[in-house]
């Protein structure tokens, strides 16, 4: 169980850092009192029955929002040092100027109650957040930071990628065009070009995941050299997609029915692109669909 807590002043970027965290794969969870952290991070471990959640990175935003912080923070945390659960406590700031200048575009209300001017309230906040500070394990200030440059930290320090690429999840759905094309699709391709197996007698009951249709699809030159360039179009994209701030891919593999072609073809692209490295699921929409309207 990987378990971080995301704190520090308001205004600093806490809701921003915790949106990455959460397309990095963690369950957020933000403005949550500390009294109930443990019995959550208990109930994700064990689950109910025993066989748990099948959730293993959490991230908890825990501010000054939060009732009782630093009485119930502190036994929280140290409850979970008993329980051999590794507690990563990330604490944003960002310098009193640049506080002021966000609060004062946003027009939000400081936390620390709209009574007090606006940089009383975030001295008041200092000291409040003081003994948390010391027991952050990560400080960042995000004063000079641009939401790409907050995202590729953020990832450097918590993520476990070995390529920029590695952040980018890729979703390939094979699929029938006279079904229609399926409508979260970032790229579409056509494969209505290579040859139908349908026309084979001996093949048109299998699909394309079968061996012999896999090759019947593949073996074809057309096949190969589309296959190639259409690989090495997704690897150069790829960095531009993460650098723009994309952390999904969806690839739509269309042929006429959507049982052949299309799915051979979005296997055999997955698998290069998992031989890259990549993170991809392959998933086949109508595979499935009455064989006497594959035509």
């Amino acid at each position: 169980m990987e378990v971080i807590i995301l704190t520090g002043m308001s205004g600093s970027g806490k809701s921003v850092v915790a949106d990455y965290l959460e397309d990095m794969g963690f369950f957020c969870v933000d403005n949550i009192p500390p009294q109930i952290l443990v019995n959550l991070v208990r109930t994700f471990m064990h689950g109910q029955g025993g066989e748990g959640y099948g959730i293993k990175q959490l991230a908890f935003v825990i501010d000054v929002r939060s009732a009782e912080f630093f009485s119930g923070l502190e036994e929280a945390l140290n409850e979970l040092d008993e329980l051999e659960i590794r507690c990563r406590v990330i604490f944003l700031d960002a310098k009193d100027e640049v506080l002021v200048s966000r609060y004062r575009q946003t027009r939000r209300n400081h936390p620390m109650g709209s009574n007090l001017p606006l940089s009383k309230a975030i001295a008041a906040e200092r000291m409040l957040l003081a003994p948390i500070l010391e027991r952050a394990d990560d400080y960042i200030d995000s004063s000079s930071f641009t939401l790409p440059q907050m995202r590729d930290y953020i990832y450097n320090l918590v993520g476990k990628y070995e390529s920029i690429e590695q952040r980018l999840s890729i979703l390939i759905t094979s699929f029938g065009f006279k079904y229609g094309i399926p409508e979260d699709c970032d790229l579409i391709e056509d494969v209505r070009f290579v040859p139908n197996p349908y026309y084979d007698e001996e093949l048109r009951e299998l699909n394309g995941l079968d061996p012999a249709v896999r090759t019947k699809v593949l073996d074809n030159a057309v096949t190969q050299g589309y296959l190639q360039r259409l690989l090495d179009l997704l690897l150069y994209l790829m960095p531009h997609y993460v650098n723009e701030g994309k952390v999904r891919l969806t690839i739509g593999m269309g042929c006429t029915g959507g049982r052949h072609r299309s799915v051979a073809i979005a296997k055999a692209l997955g698998e290069r692109l998992r031989e890259a490295n990549l993170r991809v699921v392959v998933v086949h929409r109508d595979i499935g669909r009455d064989l006497l309207s594959q035509n």
